[in-house]
């Protein structure tokens, strides 16, 4: 069975990550998690005091960017894994909407991403991995055999989001998560570098109404195509 890369890309909290992490476990390949690439910077960012809510100091940040270091580590204990950044466990902090905001536009600047690129390339360098983000398959992967691309209402991404940050004991309320992913979508679809946007050759994936087992049954049967044959 020859090693393959598989590029997930969609909208925020379509559950690319479950889907992605779910694969790469059945495939034994390498999950690669973009999105939290890209909120480790941004914490960086936020605790060098580099950007705040309304502004980021963008020539700071350039001659820094150098200076972020990410890597994935498997959990000793139980499953998953958590991310590093220089060397420190961020999984939880980079996972609270503060940094998910100032994620989503960090990730508008083209040397952030020009460098965080380079860094996942690298990772992919050997194939074997599941890789999601927003600009996998059109951007970081180009080449990638198997490209997925992920959909779902606003009010279902919403509501899966507010579910996720309830059971981490992260309070918000509902209208602000649904703000949140609305003005995400926004951003990521009209950003000048590297929008988000379907690649052509991706398989669209509305899972609106699709459970977990239903996406990780059909993910797995496209997988087996492109490796099998």
């Amino acid at each position: 069975m020859k090693k393959i890369i598989v590029a997930v890309d969609g909208y925020s909290s379509c559950g690319k990550s479950t889907i992605a992490k779910s694969l790469a476990n059945y495939a034994g390949y390498t999950y690669i998690d973009t999105g939290a690439m890209y909120r480790a910077a941004a914490l960086y960012a936020i605790q060098e005091g580099l950007m705040n809510a309304e502004t980021i100091h963008e020539q700071a940040l350039r001659e820094k960017i150098g200076n972020i270091h990410i890597d994935f580590r498997r959990r000793t204990a139980g499953e998953g894994q958590d991310t590093f950044l220089n060397g420190e466990n961020v999984e939880s902090i980079i996972r609270t909407l503060e940094v998910a905001n100032a994620a989503s536009r960090i990730s508008t600047l083209a040397f952030v991403r020009e460098e965080l690129v380079r860094q996942q390339q690298e990772m992919g360098r050997d194939k074997g991995i599941v890789m999601d983000g927003r600009d996998i398959g059109t951007v970081v992967f180009p080449q990638a055999e198997l490209k997925l691309f992920l959909t779902a209402s606003p009010e279902i991404r919403a509501q899966r989001r507010f579910d996720e940050l309830q059971q981490k004991g992260v309070e918000e309320d509902f209208q602000s998560v649904l703000n949140n992913v609305i003005e995400r979508d926004y951003r990521d679809t009209h950003r000048e570098q590297s929008p988000l946007k379907q690649a052509d050759d991706a398989i669209l994936l509305d899972n609106s109404q699709l459970t977990i087992e239903q996406q990780n049954e059909l993910v797995r049967k496209l997988f087996e195509e492109k490796t099998v044959s």
